[in-house]
């Protein structure tokens, strides 16, 4: 095998390893895509719409929070301890409970 041909194979085998990592890449995105959409789905009959805005308001600000949340309210509606659909002032004491369990931490400067 000369230079050129084992600079050829290389090249190919480069080339195999990049195409294998975007086919992986792409998969994950899909799998990402379609559990969004079946998240979506299942917050459209738990959720009113007005309650769906709010969450989608809160996901614009505090994204993180506002996954956990869905997840949370999903979770809650399956196991049946919430009463569907949730409105939008059920919404609100739901996240006002959140939000006071949350510990404030504060820095003073001495």
């Amino acid at each position: 095998m000369g230079a050129e041909e084992e600079e050829d194979a290389e090249l190919a085998e480069i080339q195999r390893r990049r195409l294998l990592a975007l086919q992986r890449r792409l998969t994950e995105q899909q799998k990402k895509l379609q559990i969004d959409a079946q998240k979506q789905a299942v917050l459209r009959v738990i959720l009113t719409p007005q309650a769906r805005q709010r969450l989608t308001n809160v996901k614009l600000v505090k994204p993180e929070f506002a996954e956990q949340l869905e997840l949370q309210l999903i979770q809650s509606a399956q196991a049946g301890k919430v009463k569907q659909p949730i409105t939008d002032e059920q919404l609100k004491e739901i996240l006002i409970r959140l939000q006071s369990q949350k510990r404030e931490i504060k820095i003073r400067r001495l």
